[in-house]
């Protein structure tokens, strides 16, 4: 029988894989996505939220480029929150909570009217593959499908393990069957593989809590979206309400006295867990100064009636968890709609990848998402959309796309894996960004749109919504640069309101807009100019962070500048380190394996200290290896 042909197949249909699959189909590659259970493609086995801490800026990010994630969560959201507006433009972020039913749905009628992608439910056994390359796979019922190239996106289902105090069972999330065989086959090319670990809390039914001993927490008002293609969002009184609550000293004496049952401390448990999303028992342990953490309830579809327990991870046994949830306030009477459970599973060590995300002992082999050692359903999205576009990148012989640190948060996340790896589920958090003024949520579109629209991503509806959104932006701009003010009544009235000085003479609307506790909006009463664009000002907030942070963010772009002549310094695959006399022994082991592409990826390397980076620079100038990309 004659194998089947695709120009790129995606194996996992989660959110990895929905991003690459997209992505190369979108790009007009034949994309052929393999899961296991085609119902199952964009579910949420752990909390239905998508966004947060930087997650939130990555999904802006996706979207820039293209991709679909923000575009979905705007559809099926329930709540829409924007975090840390009490700090500053460099951190604030979007963070929904999402429809667990319809969110898959909405991904999964998608992908059924997209040209170019095809869906296969099957399960995927092994690699075809010469000394040289990968080429397509082998499925469990000896059927041949041959690729250009082949994207792992396998989540947590490797070998997936559940896990409830001493019982484990070969489970994947969600009830659903793990990945067999695929793993060891994996590893006899070599491919170096780790077990990590991830849980999830119970489920409660929503009519046996009481919320009256709760606070409740609601919605962010105002016209929210992760999506610039977003028409239509929920109103404010339609999104639902979310509740704070605490553990209580009881809880924790629970925990403590029955440590030996849960299946982490009872030593079941072989991976490492997310250390920025502990279970609770893990929590206690190390915490254990704390005298209450805070946890979350919240809804998890319109269509059920099940209750999300954000915070309470755990792999306690069933009757233990019953004593952990009923010793919380307003839960001394919760029904339990799914018990709590960790799933262990294998993955990539990282470090084996290019930046663009392609195995370096195996071209045409690319991975993206949990089998690459990230955490959420948002990194993961993130690395899929790379994955997918390089996939396609290669098959038109171009030059990989590879974003820099100072371009993105998806540009540190996929650095941070492939240079440094991890020994946990990686997780994004805005204080890995050494440039996180540069990488906002308001600021994506101008960031990315162009580089999406340059690898043939982003639409012209897109695109053209971006050139109306930046020709806006340099007239707005023009006007508070360059018109002044009168000081009228009106205007000594307003300043002196927001807390400022009187003023002496004119002033211009950029000046004002400098000043702490003024909007752009509010421009609007002085400046008339500014009236045919006031239905767009709220769309306009980077342009009021970029006039008042306007001397932090110079800075920040001066560094990234100064830094980049290290990013530009290329690394012939073929430097022989082990030769380079002068290197510390850990640095040349380091950078053997890892193999950098430039002078600054080398700098970042965990072992490789800036001693060392000198004498590498110093030694490519002797030997006439340096070059300018």
């Amino acid at each position: 029988m004659a194998s089947r042909r695709y120009d790129v197949i995606v194996v996992g249909g989660g959110h990895a894989g929905i991003e690459a699959a997209f992505a190369s189909a979108h790009m007009g590659a034949e994309t052929l996505l393999i899961t296991l259970n085609k119902k199952m493609m964009g579910n949420m086995p752990c909390n239905p939220s998508i966004g947060g801490s930087a997650k939130g800026i990555v999904v802006r990010e996706i979207d820039a480029l293209g991709g679909v994630m923000g575009f979905a969560a705007d559809a099926e959201t329930l709540q829409m929150k924007m975090l840390n507006t009490g700090k500053g433009p460099g951190v604030q972020c979007l963070r929904a909570q999402v429809d667990k039913l319809t969110y898959p749905r909405f991904i999964q009628n998608l992908a059924n009217q997209t040209d170019h992608l095809t869906i296969l439910e099957a399960m995927v056994l092994d690699l075809l593959r010469d000394d040289h390359h990968v080429f397509g796979v082998q499925l469990v019922n000896g059927e041949i499908i041959e690729a250009t190239s082949v994207i792992l996106t396998t989540g947590t289902y490797m070998e997936a393990e559940v896990l409830q105090g001493k019982s484990k069972k070969s489970a994947g999330p969600d009830g659903e069957s793990p990945s067999k065989g695929l793993s060891p086959n994996l590893a006899k090319m070599g491919i170096e593989l780790f077990r990590l670990k991830t849980g999830t809390p119970p489920r409660l039914k929503r009519d046996s809590i009481d919320y009256s001993k709760m606070e409740p927490q609601y919605a962010t008002q105002g016209n929210l979206k992760f999506s610039s293609r977003t028409q239509s969002i929920k109103s404010f009184e339609e999104q639902v309400v979310c509740y704070l609550l605490h553990t209580q000293p009881q809880t924790h004496d629970i925990i403590r006295e029955n440590l030996n049952e849960s299946s982490m401390f009872g030593g079941l448990i072989r991976g490492t867990g997310p250390r920025y999303c502990p279970s609770i028992e893990d929590k206690i342990v190390r915490f254990s100064d704390k005298e209450r953490h805070q946890l979350f309830i919240e809804p998890e579809s319109s269509e059920s009636d099940s209750m999300y327990l954000q915070g309470f991870s755990t792999s306690m046994p069933i009757d233990i968890q019953e004593k952990m949830v009923h010793s919380l306030p307003g839960l001394e009477q919760a029904e339990f709609l799914k018990y709590a459970y960790a799933i262990e599973y294998d993955a990539i060590v990282p470090t084996q990848l290019t930046p663009s995300l392609e195995l370096k002992r195996w071209p045409g082999l690319f991975c993206a998402g949990q089998i690459i050692g990230t955490s959420g359903y948002e990194e993961a999205s993130g690395a899929g959309i790379i994955a997918g576009i390089n996939a396609v990148l290669k098959l038109r012989k171009q030059d990989p796309l590879i974003l820099r640190r100072d371009q993105a948060y998806i540009g540190v996340m996929i650095d941070d894996l492939v240079t440094k790896g991890t020994q946990e589920p990686y997780r994004l958090l805005s204080s890995r960004a050494e440039y996180r003024l540069l990488l906002r949520h308001d600021n994506a579109e101008t960031r990315l749109t162009q580089i999406g629209r340059d690898v043939g991503l982003v639409g012209n509806q897109q695109f053209q919504a971006f050139q109306e959104h930046t020709l806006r932006m340099k007239e707005v701009y023009h006007i508070v640069k360059s018109t002044r003010i009168k000081p009228s009544t009106s205007i000594q009235d307003f300043v002196a309101k927001k807390g400022h000085g009187l003023l002496h003479g004119g002033i211009t609307g950029f000046e004002l807009l400098k000043r702490p506790n003024i909007s752009l909006a509010e421009l609007v009463a002085f400046l008339p100019e500014l009236i045919p664009f006031e239905p767009f000002l709220d769309a306009l907030y980077q342009l009021e962070v970029e006039v008042k942070f306007e001397g932090y963010i110079e800075k920040e772009q001066k560094k990234a500048q100064d830094f980049a002549r290290f990013e530009h310094v290329l690394i012939p695959s073929t430097l022989v380190y082990e030769s380079l006399s002068g290197l510390a022994m850990e640095a040349r082991q380091k950078l053997s394996q890892i193999r950098p592409l430039t002078i600054g990826q080398a700098s970042r390397i965990s072992g490789v200290n800036p001693s060392d980076v000198a004498m590498l620079v110093m030694q490519l100038k002797k030997q006439n290896y340096a070059s300018q990309s």
